[in-house]
This record gives C-alpha cells, sequence and structure tokens, in this order.
C-alpha cells in the first residue's frame, strides 16, 4: 500500500494563500468573518421568524420585497444594514449597531 501524505487545512491555507499576516491571506481571512457574521445574523432573524409563526412570505410582506430575498437574508448571503434593519423591524425588534463606545439605533 502506498504512503499518503496528509496535508493540514493550514499548510494548505499558507500554501495558496500565504502565511498569517500576509495581504492575500488577511483578505481570506477578513472575507471569512463577514461570511460567518452574516450567517448568524440570517439565523437570528429566521429564529426571530419561526417564534412568531411567521412565514419566509409573510415576512416578505411585511418587509416589502420578494420571498427569495428573506431566504437569501436567512442563508447568510450578503445583506446590507438597511435590509437587516427592515427584516427586524418588520418582526417588531429593535436594531441597534454598536460603533466603538457609540450605539446606532437602525430603524
Amino acid at each position: 500500500m502506498a504512503h499518503m501524505k496528509v496535508t493540514t487545512f493550514e499548510e494548505l491555507k499558507n500554501r495558496h494563500l500565504g502565511a498569517i499576516g500576509t495581504p492575500g491571506r488577511d483578505a481570506y481571512e477578513a472575507e471569512v468573518r463577514e461570511a460567518i457574521q452574516y450567517y448568524h445574523i440570517g439565523e437570528a432573524i429566521k429564529a426571530a421568524r419561526k417564534e412568531r409563526n411567521m412565514t419566509q412570505d409573510q415576512l416578505a410582506e411585511l418587509m416589502g420585497v420578494k420571498k427569495a430575498q428573506v431566504s437569501r437574508i436567512e442563508r447568510g448571503y450578503n445583506p446590507t444594514l438597511n435590509t437587516i434593519a427592515r427584516a427586524f423591524n418588520a418582526l417588531g425588534m429593535a436594531v441597534s449597531l454598536t460603533c466603538g463606545n457609540m450605539q446606532i439605533a437602525l430603524r
């Protein structure tokens, strides 16, 4: 049986994106963090919608968008701040953005 070399994910990232601290790797890591944040926002919107026994169609109607847009938001596909605020407002939830020690209400 042939011996297979095992490569870790970290080694692959170093080889193809560069070491930690290089521009390519920093850009990749920032993209991953952003995607994870959008995913969590989408999950929060979905959980709030389900708590209210609402369908995606119903939320879409309250937001003034199509159901497909609600589906994309809930799956974390790059929602804008305006869209996030509209979703939470339609769900009857206050939304705020914290920037350093400053808090901004989104309506």
